[in-house]
């Protein structure tokens, strides 16, 4: 029986670029996504289906692993990749933003967890992927409340990794850096600071930073971490995280070697924050 894998936000970037790449692989795939009806690009087949799921409603969590079991027999891999970005001063951001940052990005990955361990577990075999970010590991400027919840889904899949290890479950998490995708548009949501114009200025002078050819020239593609995560689901190691892409292993490697006061350091010199 071919192995399966069950993708979480696959209709764009690292979500689809997994998706094709383990289908490539000659692997089943299950791509999910808020509304399949729009998806143009994936085509479905023998080894690959496109089912709904939002990680914000619980019931479309389940139906998407019932059918995923029941039209492949069993679900091998869970890619937890759903997820999306809130930029902007914490004052700025209103309660529902601020929450809905955190039932996307933690809450519903705990949803899809939950879900699929029953499975897992009958099975004594799975793996689960986490897609973090290097903004896991480490904070930018107007990104604290996204660098929060990353935060938070690190500290949760270490605990995973103990927590399964006896019902010989893997735990993996796959940390990109800054990826070419649409993640900055469609995936990504700006506080409105008309209210707080005292951050005008800081934040023009952030989002030029952020924007500009020196900082994304080392980014990396969504195919690059598509490889990333086919390795750690195939890898059979115990391995918990795997760095994806040449910025996020620059600035592990400082904050590891040099200590997290030199990385901030020059993380506000680059944003020229006085």
């Amino acid at each position: 029986m071919k192995n399966t894998i069950l993708v979480t936000g696959a209709s764009s970037g690292i979500g689809k670029a997994t998706a094709k790449y383990f289908h490539q692989k000659n692997w089943n795939v299950i791509a999910t996504m808020r509304k399949p009806e729009n998806e143009k690009d994936l085509r479905e087949d023998n080894r690959l289906i496109l089912l709904p799921l939002d990680v914000e409603n619980s019931a479309s969590i389940k139906n998407a692993v019932q059918v995923g079991i029941a039209h492949f027999g069993k679900i091998d891999v869970l890619l937890n990749n759903a997820g999306y970005g809130a930029c902007g001063p914490l004052e700025a951001g209103t309660d529902q933003e601020i929450k809905r940052q955190y039932n996307v990005n933690l809450f519903g990955v705990i949803d899809c967890i939950k879900e699929i361990l029953p499975h897992f577990k009958a099975n004594k075999s799975g793996t689960i992927i986490n897609i973090t970010s290097i903004g896991g590991l480490m904070t930018l400027p107007l990104f604290g409340i996204y660098n929060s919840s990353k935060f938070a889904l690190e500290g949760l899949s270490e605990g995973l990794w103990y927590d399964l290890q006896p019902f010989g479950i893997k735990v993996k998490i796959v940390e990109p850096g800054g990826i070419k995708t649409d993640f900055a548009g469609r995936s990504m949501n700006i506080f409105d600071i008309s209210q707080f114009p005292e951050y005008a200025e800081f934040s023009k002078s952030i989002v030029e930073k952020f924007t500009s050819p020196q900082y994304s020239k080392n980014f990396g593609t969504p195919e690059m971490v598509a490889s990333v995560i086919y390795t750690a689901a195939t890898d059979n190691s115990a391995t918990l995280r795997y760095l994806a892409g040449k910025d996020a292993k620059q600035f592990w490697f400082v904050r590891r070697w040099f200590g997290y006061k030199l990385q901030m350091k020059l993380v506000k010199k680059y944003f020229g924050i006085r």
